[in-house]
């Protein structure tokens, strides 16, 4: 009607952060994946690494082939440039891999990575990092789970603290991240958008992030993580760290207040 592309013109009208959030809104889910971590890979690497080892096995090969199509190339080439050493083969592995994504668990082979971590960790001199990504990158979202308690259960620790220990870097934020996941999505955003509006100053870039990617995927279990574990409801939250046009759009995206 008015030949020009809309996206356009909002870039033209908008600024900052408001700006940022609206363009990031205008594509669909998979696409705001791939805008996200294509921007990412250029500099914040942690940002890139969230989306990835959040995002489940559907959801990452969905997202991998619009990003060829937005910037034509292949996600994986960008990691192996981007991206390096054990964190690098980290990424390249979970975005490989087809994963099981049912909830069905065996238990045996559940003990059986528990013991291989615990073999590759805390129970050696250095670490095994080819076993953790091994484990890590070819498990179900369940499987995992199941990993934990039997690790904890067998070994008197979590998983979560050995990985701590034994890594660092964003190798173990990567390791960390799919490990959160598995266990409770929710819970993870939950917590990294407290992370991002607590003490002073707020990290605008996460909240755009968070919210607006997942805003059509699982916010209201994110809303009611939130309240649970900070008894306090997040759009009162968001309400109170932003300002303007920028937090009436983050508001609308979380809907109702509760």
């Amino acid at each position: 009607m008015y030949s020009e592309e809309l996206n356009n013109r909002l870039s033209k009208e908008l600024s900052g952060d408001t700006k940022r959030a609206f363009l990031l809104w205008m594509h669909d889910p998979p696409g705001r994946d791939a805008t996200v971590v294509r921007q990412a890979l250029s500099g914040d690497l942690r940002a890139a690494t969230e989306v990835i080892c959040s995002r489940t096995p559907s959801q990452i090969q969905y997202f991998k082939q619009i990003y060829y199509t937005m910037y034509g190339v292949y996600l994986e080439q960008d990691i192996e440039s981007r991206a390096s050493d054990d964190h690098k083969k980290l990424l390249l592995s979970y975005v490989r891999t087809i994963r099981y994504e049912g909830p069905e668990v065996d238990s045996v082979m559940a003990e059986r990575d528990a013991k291989a971590l615990y073999k590759a960790g805390e129970n050696r001199w250095g670490t095994d990092e080819k076993t953790f990504i091994r484990i890590f990158c070819e498990s179900s979202s369940a499987h995992l789970a199941a990993v934990s308690y039997a690790y904890q259960s067998k070994y008197k620790n979590k998983l979560k603290k050995a990985v701590k220990s034994e890594t660092s870097g964003l190798f173990r934020f990567a390791l960390l991240t799919i490990l959160r996941c598995a266990k409770n999505p929710a819970r993870y955003f939950a917590k990294q958008l407290h992370k991002a509006m607590k003490g002073l100053g707020t990290n605008d870039a996460t909240l755009i992030r968070i919210i607006i990617t997942r805003a059509e995927i699982d916010m209201q279990y994110i809303k009611a993580e939130y309240r649970k574990k900070y008894k306090k409801c997040l759009n009162d939250a968001v309400y109170s760290e932003t300002s303007g046009n920028y937090r009436t759009f983050l508001l609308d995206l979380l809907g109702p207040n509760y």
